[in-house]
């Protein structure tokens, strides 16, 4: 099948159904998985896989403003390490190389959650595909959120198209028992300004999840940037080569 013919597919299965009201369209959870050729480089230009490269946001100007009570940062980096993972695909098992994506969560200083996220680019199409996560407290000690394609019947989600980036797609990013965020696009050419710059062209996205009814996050992605405000977080810096942050040990000396 032709790398045309293989994104055609995946369109077909983002899109809204024409005359159909966004709300009324299920959230995608079948994917060309087969036509994948997964990598743990690449991705595109919302989702950047390039190892060491860097993303720190706070929430700075919510705490000045007064509307925010605790200055929370996120630093989301791109690892150097790698890991396979074993998954299954119409009964039949395959694996995938992704590269571990490290969320480093703060507030007021102290470590609140670290996750080591499993994402893939799905070559030629360049769909960011995800695989599963580890998660921790601030002291190590794993959190249930965790979850794994190819484990009690999880299977993997896209976590950002590239070209089937169309407004109404609404699609399942996490497909397990305790996992489930879904993404709906749901506006374009926006212009957002951060601490980190002035963005155009970029995509509002609201996630939700049936595990949790009522609850929604708001993301705005922007071209060549990717993520610049996640709720209250906004974008602060982009850093290339980056070590990633780690818990501070304490000193009892």
């Amino acid at each position: 099948m032709s790398a045309l013919k293989k994104h055609v597919i995946l369109l077909l299965a983002l899109a809204p159904v024409a005359g159909a009201s966004a709300h009324n369209v299920p959230f995608t959870d079948q994917f060309p998985l087969a036509a994948c050729e997964f990598q743990p480089t690449g991705g595109n230009a919302f989702f950047n896989l390039t190892a060491g490269r860097q993303l720190y946001y706070s929430n700075v100007r919510c705490v000045a403003a007064g509307d925010c009570d605790e200055l929370e940062e996120l630093w989301i980096t791109m690892l150097p390490e790698t890991r396979t993972i074993q998954y299954f695909d119409n009964g039949k098992q395959r694996s995938a190389r992704t590269r571990v994506m490290q969320e480093f969560e703060t507030a007021d200083g102290e470590v609140e959650e670290i996750s080591l996220n499993y994402v893939a680019n799905c070559a030629p199409m360049n769909d960011v595909y995800y695989f599963g996560e580890d998660v921790f407290d601030g002291d190590g000690n794993p959190l249930p959120d965790a979850w794994l394609a190819g484990r009690d019947g999880a299977r993997p989600g896209i976590l950002m198209p590239d070209r089937a980036f169309l407004l109404g797609s609404r699609y399942f990013q996490e497909i397990a028992v305790n996992a489930q965020d879904r993404a709906d696009h749901v506006a374009l050419g926006l212009e957002i300004e951060v601490p980190a710059g002035v963005f155009r062209n970029c995509v509002k996205i609201v996630e939700t999840s049936p595990l949790e009814p009522g609850h929604q996050s708001l993301k705005f992605y922007c071209p060549n940037v990717g993520m610049v405000v996640d709720g209250d977080l906004e974008l602060v810096a982009i850093f290339k080569n980056a070590e990633p942050p780690e818990v501070e040990e304490d000193d009892d000396d």
